[in-house]
């Protein structure tokens, strides 16, 4: 999928339609002390195998997330994510 560079979209904070930057968002390293890791870590921990089985089949396609910068008040905001096989942004 192509999508331009700079779209017009509306902007939340500013309350208007104005020209917005388009980047897309990477994931970042989780948080080793959210709950869910501490969870993770205390069971993987210790004797035995792996606690969780192996998924069968991956996902055909990637979520993708596009985070929407203003012109105007340099504010981000995101929308959905979609799936797409291949993304590219065009100028």
């Amino acid at each position: 999928m192509k999508l331009p560079r700079q779209v017009k979209c509306y902007c939340p904070y500013c309350k208007g339609h104005r020209p917005h930057e388009i980047e897309r968002v990477k994931k970042r390293a989780a948080s080793e002390l959210s709950w869910g890791q501490r969870r993770f870590r205390k069971v993987t921990s210790g004797y035995g195998s792996f606690p969780r089985p192996k998924p069968d089949r991956n996902k055909p396609t990637k979520r993708v997330s596009i985070r929407y910068r203003c012109s105007k008040c340099k504010k981000a905001h995101q929308r959905p994510g979609f799936r797409a096989k291949r993304f590219e942004l065009t100028e």
